[in-house]
């Protein structure tokens, strides 16, 4: 069992096995209390005055208490995000991650433009770990990627993967989550699709372009196609070689 275990951790690809493991240290520390989550949470007042700029970071860590939700999460996390980096990004670890950080930018400027706007702003000042938000990001994406694909929820009804996120809001409401953090990261994720996949079908212009930097920072394989050995092909009749 811990073999099996330890090998399908290590068949994770690089991105998603160290974001799964940056987030299960965190929130297991913070259980135990070796980590506190008054130095994680997000603060902008904190951000800006007292230059405590790894908050703008640690919030997509934790994962709160480890309940069901918790878990759920976790399970989210460790599959869409895998689906993600070994189908869609394939090869393209960089712009993976460039879609992670667009996620946690627009994440993080809706609540704090959320902050500040009158009616609202107590909403959004209860929101201070975008870390559900980001996996819910994650999960709307490849949804969109793969709407046709036939999903069952719990063995009790089936539905395409278009439906997905609306699914899991359903659920997550019902378990007595804040909605508000689920649709966050629906917005964040249709912004993504919208410029990453739609905008430039319509205008032949890509305005998310990974930077050269992160580009840099992954010597991504080629993607190969494997051809089985000892084939041969048929010569072309020869009719067909020396045909007008």
């Amino acid at each position: 069992m811990a073999q099996a275990v330890e090998e399908w951790y290590k068949q994770m690809p690089i991105i998603t096995r160290s974001y799964l493991t940056a987030a299960v240290v965190t929130t297991v520390g913070c259980s135990l209390d070796i980590i506190s989550p008054y130095n994680l949470y997000l603060n902008p007042t904190l951000v800006v005055k007292q230059y405590q700029y790894w908050r703008l970071v640690t919030n997509f860590l934790y994962f709160r208490k480890m309940d069901l939700d918790f878990m759920f999460h976790m399970f989210f996390l460790a599959r869409y995000c895998k689906l993600l980096e070994e189908n869609s990004f394939r090869g393209k670890t960089a712009d993976f991650l460039y879609m992670l950080l667009f996620g946690a930018t627009v994440l993080t400027g809706i609540v704090l433009i959320g902050g500040m706007i009158p009616y609202l702003s107590a909403s959004f000042a209860k929101i201070i770990f975008l870390s559900n938000s980001l996996t819910f990001m994650m999960v709307y994406v490849w949804s969109k990627q793969n709407p046709y694909i036939h999903m069952s929820f719990l063995g009790l009804f089936t539905f395409t993967a278009a439906y997905l996120p609306w699914v899991l809001l359903g659920f997550s409401t019902l378990v007595g989550a804040s909605a508000w953090v689920d649709l966050l990261g629906m917005i964040a994720g249709h912004a993504y699709y919208f410029l990453a996949e739609v905008y430039p079908r319509m205008t032949n212009r890509r305005p998310l372009k990974t930077p050269s930097f992160l580009k840099a920072l992954f010597a991504d394989e080629p993607v190969v196609v494997a051809r089985p050995e000892n084939v041969r092909f048929a010569a072309a009749p020869f009719d067909q070689i020396h045909q007008d």
